[in-house]
């Protein structure tokens, strides 16, 4: 029976009673992480811009009433530093950032200003206080300079980007590399990167994404607009690198040695696919089809052809892995918007209930961090 499954007992009870700030918190990943760190029963306590998109799970998932919630922006060092004096947390997940690659050329300033100068506030009033024991940065897959390689981007790989999105995200890794050597480690401060591939699952409205174009296409029987269908990149289920951030929280803060303190690949053991393929599956699930034009950037906006990661670091040093496939993936992700859509559900228990279904199926593949 699924309900056997207990959450809260996951990372070995680890995360209960623990204060715990999750920066970016109204955000798609960040709204399912405070749902999974809620169900491990820490004391979690969010900072982020208020929800930009209608819907959105955190309002949907009534986050504001089930954790310590404060809306602040990352660029505001009074108000964020206020907020971590006030919720003192223990360990600090830093997912605030602005996060999508075509909205980093309308609004470069913005993207720099928030993703490269909203960390260094953060990590300036991580080391004047003494209560922080690990940060966890969240960065991005598209941290690594693009030469598509088909082997998958290993951490050693040399950073870099072309677009300003990207570009911040390398700048986030070497400045969260620096502020580490420099200052944290002497401190006894656990500092690690995590850099994820491209992330699916409900929740998310955000513009300029394949799953979200095509859910809204769907459900208003509208025209999908494709502008790289053959773009190929390493899909996998919010949940799983999520399990991965979680992991090596756990880790960091356990002091398990100076390999911890480093940059992370979390991704799919499934070969990368690209947008048509994704866009095909997404179709045959909702059993539904829309018609589909391909359109042109006519602003020129370059982007990756080809992104995969290798993720044997993590599977080596942190016993981590993905649990579901491509196809699990994609069956979850479409189910929960059908049930959001077509049913009234309780959004909370519906992200709940798959959360407990993927700590059941990597409790079946022996994934060390539910056992």
């Amino acid at each position: 029976m699924v309900n056997m499954v207990k959450i809260e007992s996951s990372f070995k009870g680890f995360y209960k009673n623990k204060n715990i700030l999750v920066t970016g918190h109204t955000g798609f990943k960040g709204s399912w992480l405070v749902i999974w760190l809620n169900e491990l029963e820490a004391n979690v306590s969010g900072y982020a811009l208020k929800p930009n998109t209608k819907p959105n799970n955190f309002e949907l998932s009534n986050l504001k009433n089930k954790i310590k919630n404060n809306f602040g922006d990352i660029r505001d060092k009074t108000k964020l530093r206020n907020t971590i004096m006030k919720t003192k947390p223990e360990i600090i997940f830093h997912l605030a950032a602005q996060p999508l690659v075509i909205t980093s050329y309308m609004y470069p300033f913005y993207t720099y200003d928030t993703n490269i100068m909203g960390l260094i506030n953060l990590l300036e009033i991580v080391r004047s206080v003494d209560f922080v024991k690990s940060v966890i940065i969240i960065t991005s897959d598209k941290c690594y300079k693009n030469k598509d390689i088909k082997r998958g981007y290993i951490e050693s790989d040399k950073l870099g980007g072309t677009d300003p999105y990207s570009s911040s995200k390398s700048c986030v890794e070497i400045i969260s590399e620096s502020y580490y050597n420099s200052f944290f480690k002497k401190n006894n401060i656990n500092l690690a990167t995590a850099r994820a591939g491209n992330v699916i699952g409900g929740g998310d409205w955000s513009d300029y994404r394949l799953i979200p174009d095509c859910v809204k296409a769907l459900s208003k029987n509208e025209k999908l607009s494709i502008r790289n269908p053959e773009s190929v990149r390493p899909w996998q289920f919010i949940l799983e690198p999520l399990s991965g951030y979680l992991t090596l929280g756990q880790n960091i803060s356990s002091n398990n040695g100076d390999k911890i303190f480093s940059a992370w690949n979390f991704g799919p053991d499934n070969k990368p696919k690209s947008v048509s393929y994704i866009v095909r599956r997404i179709f045959a699930l909702w059993d539904h089809k829309v018609n589909i034009e391909y359109s042109k950037d006519k602003n020129n906006f370059k982007e990756t052809n080809y992104l995969h990661l290798n993720i044997n670091k993590s599977k080596k040093y942190l016993n981590w892995g993905p649990v579901y496939n491509l196809q699990n993936a994609l069956k979850e992700t479409v189910e929960w918007y059908k049930q959001v859509y077509n049913i009234e559900n309780d959004v909370y228990n519906l992200c709940k209930n798959q959360i407990v279904d993927y700590t059941k199926a990597a409790r079946l593949k022996n994934i060390k961090w539910c056992l």
